[in-house]
């Protein structure tokens, strides 16, 4: 509720009140009769001895009650002209000023502009009010628009980053082999009808290979077709007889080389190196009894079936569950945790070595050359130059070898041509971060079964 602050009337709204004021400044009304009195102390005083002679000048007492003041309601007695003029002067002389020919201008209270009429002036400032009224609105809706754009920005570009986030997902997934678009099987057989379709392989051959591939498949077993022996012995021969540069050189044990093929070529380094690996560990008696189940080099997807099974026991929850606990089938990369994972249920006693940056300058890691040779020379083999340890090779994944540069390898020359393929030096191992698994004994059951809690939080050791 809204009380006008001259009459006192009950008005609807505060703008109700705005529009109002002018008039009542301008509409005194007579205290005697309330008719409404032309504006100005004198144009009142003329109707009261008009209209009201009875009642004598505005100085005397009028019968029955006192006089009220026009604009606020007071009693005012006598002293009603004196009362006016100094409480509400200025109400009579803002309405409008005489022109001197008898003429009252008006001006507005909200602007400059002066008229004659008394109702054009309403009008006028009514005009004012609905003017400021729109503008209070149009200001509301433009901020009401600014909002919504903005929200309809921040809804655009939070799509556009989900959207993002989805692609690099999905590449993330391609290329580590985590998008479901097969395995070791498929790839194989595309990649040959790829190879028939450019004119490199015989549709004859074509069905040849597939039927040994389905074959090893099916018993779970490498195919050899990348498989190349005699590497250590070949190393061994060469330091022994050709090299003069070399004071001492360890070697592991005997090892066969793997390389990728059609099926796993772009991922499947992984799973070679462990092939190579277990190549080395079964032609050593000491493991010879943890692998009664694996006599033969596995397939890759029968690797894969077996990390599954050492998930299956309970090694390295968390990192099974970055494949969603499966592997058979797809693609996917594996690392120095899985294998890990698949030694340690095969009862092998390893660790893994985290070289997690580098400790030399540009970026190298002569702490992880010097751990390797701590590793080999333990053995010392009384001061010979060329040591053969009966250490296994340790898995440690870079760049590697085709199997035709490995034949190469036992190829015999007297400038060590072909050896530049397999040595590597300070500058040649610049990645960010190196892993190595070792092998170094056999587990009892219990101590695997300790491991295998252990790997609730599987952990390794830092170097530095």
């Amino acid at each position: 509720m809204v009380l006008c602050d001259v009459c006192g009337q009950v008005l609807p709204a505060e703008a109700a009140a705005r529009r109002r004021l002018p008039l009542c400044r301008r509409q005194p009304r007579c205290p005697l009769c309330l008719a409404a009195a032309a504006p100005g102390c004198d144009e009142l005083r003329r109707h009261l001895e008009k209209a009201h002679p009875e009642s004598g000048p505005p100085g005397s007492s009028r019968p029955g009650a006192p006089l009220e003041c026009p604009f606020c309601g007071e009693a005012a007695g006598r002293e009603l002209e004196e009362h006016v003029r100094e409480r509400h002067g200025h109400l009579l002389g803002a309405p409008g000023t005489d022109t001197g020919n008898g003429e009252q201008l008006y001006e507005c209270p909200m602007c400059s502009l002066t008229c004659t009429d008394i109702q054009i002036l309403e009008e006028h400032v009514n005009l004012h009010l609905e003017e400021h009224s729109f503008s209070e609105g149009g200001h509301i809706r433009d901020l009401e628009l600014a909002q919504q754009l903005q929200t309809e920005e921040d809804k655009w570009r939070r799509s556009e980053e989900e959207k993002r986030e989805r692609e690099e997902f999905k590449k993330l997934q391609r290329q580590y082999g985590l998008d479901n678009s097969g395995g070791y099987k498929q790839q194989f057989l595309k990649n040959m009808e790829r190879e028939v379709d450019r004119g490199r392989m015989q549709p004859f051959e074509y069905h040849k290979r597939k039927a040994d591939m389905m074959e090893s498949l099916a018993f779970g077993l490498d195919d050899g077709k990348t498989r190349t022996s005699g590497v250590i012995e070949a190393l061994c021969k060469y330091y022994q007889n050709e090299n003069k540069d070399v004071r001492h050189v360890w070697l592991s044990a005997g090892v066969d080389h793997f390389h990728s093929s059609l099926g796993d070529r772009g991922w499947g380094c992984g799973y070679r190196n462990f092939q190579m690996l277990l190549s080395s560990l079964l032609q050593n008696s000491l493991y010879r009894d943890c692998l009664t189940d694996t006599t033969l080099i596995p397939s890759i997807p029968k690797i894969q079936s077996m990390i599954e099974d050492a998930w299956r026991e309970g090694f390295d929850p968390h990192g099974a569950s970055h494949f969603n606990n499966r592997l058979h089938g797809s693609k996917a990369w594996i690392g120095a945790c899985e294998i890990y994972s698949l030694l340690t249920s095969l009862r092998m006693k390893c660790q893994i070595i985290d070289f997690h940056k580098p400790t030399g300058p540009m970026g190298t890691h002569p702490r992880l050359f010097e751990w390797v040779l701590h590793y080999y020379s333990t053995d010392n083999g009384g001061g010979a130059k060329v040591v053969c340890t009966s250490k296994p090779p340790i898995y440690l994944q870079h760049q590697g070898c085709s199997s035709q540069e490995m034949q190469k390898l036992l190829k015999q020359n007297s400038d060590g041509t072909n050896l530049k393929l397999l040595r590597k030096f300070m500058g040649s191992l610049k990645e960010k971060q190196y892993q190595i698994v070792a092998v170094d004994g056999v587990l009892s059951l219990e101590e695997k079964a300790a491991r295998c809690r252990a790997s609730q939080v599987l952990t390794s050791e830092k170097i530095p």
